[in-house]
């Protein structure tokens, strides 16, 4: 799953003002679902950046309660999950969003949409680039999953 998008501001090349382009490229997407039924889940990816810096400011999808991004902070010998503002994406770069770093988490996810290989939307807004709509499949939870609540259920 790829997208691509450039922001290109109308009149520029009459106007004679330089072309703002921001191209943003969001792959190897994947959502680890709740481990109950309505729980939270969170999203993975990698976004390329072509453009100059930018930064992914805000989440949102229709199938959950309410989105955040997050990412992890050690507490002494504890990994703690933490909402943040915003996940830079430096000029000519990428971000990774990623399982122990940054995602982006789902708050009281629709059980309908939670089975594996089901595709859940999600909009990215972006600083520059601004909102980009992707599909992010749902991955399978480990086996080991299955019998606790893990962080995904009431670490924040």
């Amino acid at each position: 799953m790829k997208r691509f998008i450039g922001a290109v501001a109308i009149g520029s090349l009459v106007l004679g003002v330089p072309v703002l382009a921001a191209e943003i490229e969001i792959g190897n997407a994947f959502l680890r679902p709740p481990v109950v039924a309505g729980g939270n889940g969170a999203a993975f990816f990698t976004i390329t950046n072509s453009g100059p810096a930018d930064r992914l400011i805000s989440a949102a999808t229709p199938v959950a309660r309410s989105v955040e991004l997050h990412t992890h902070i050690r507490d002494g010998d504890v990994m703690r999950m933490r909402k943040v503002d915003s996940i830079a994406v430096p000029e000519q770069g990428r971000a990774e969003l990623k399982p122990g770093g940054d995602h982006v988490m789902l708050f009281g996810l629709d059980p309908a949409v939670t089975a594996p290989g089901t595709r859940v939307p999600l909009t990215l807004t972006f600083d520059r680039a601004g909102p980009i709509q992707i599909e992010v499949p749902v991955a399978a939870l480990p086996a080991a999953a299955s019998g606790h609540r893990g962080a995904m259920q009431g670490d924040q």
